[in-house]
């Protein structure tokens, strides 16, 4: 069964543990800046939301690559980059609609968020997290919540 990440901005308190968790996964240090999710902030509203790679179908990123440096993770879905064969063209960066596939300077490559798929426990950033603001879970179902949050919400309303 495939996973995905799941998001709940209502939730996000903006605590950063997530990114502090994706780096020290990823690279062994506690630095936001190296992290492959990313909160942002409205300074508007005052939201804080949690955003990295969806792991989309389309999969704009991997049709992208001219080097075939992006493939799919049969067991986990994701899609992952083989740092030995990217060539830090950016082709994906600029393919991906939401931004989330990322050029690291210091390295001369991409990065993107695996879902930590070598990782039996699962995403770090969902183990971090302290108030379930990030899941993991069924692929299938991502939108089941918010169709029951939506449901309910129109099934309770007063009729004149």
């Amino acid at each position: 069964m495939q996973k995905s990440l799941q998001i709940d901005a209502e939730k996000c308190t903006g605590c950063l543990q997530c990114e502090m968790a994706c780096s020290f996964e990823n690279y062994g240090m506690f630095n936001p800046a190296r992290s492959r999710i990313k909160v942002f902030e409205f300074h508007q509203t005052g939201k804080k939301v949690p955003y990295t790679c969806t792991q989309c179908d389309e999969a704009w990123c991997l049709h992208a690559c001219p080097v075939d440096a992006i493939r799919i993770d049969q067991v986990s879905g994701a899609k992952l980059v083989n740092q030995d064969l990217c060539v830090g063209c950016k082709v994906c960066t600029i393919a991906c609609p939401f931004g989330t596939v990322n050029y690291v300077q210091a390295s001369g490559k991409v990065q993107k968020c695996d879902l930590c798929y070598d990782n039996a426990a699962g995403p770090a950033c969902v183990e971090a997290c302290p108030t379930a603001a990030i899941t993991y879970v069924d692929a299938d179902w991502t939108g089941l919540d918010r169709m029951r949050h939506w449901a309910d919400k129109l099934g309770n309303q007063q009729t004149a």
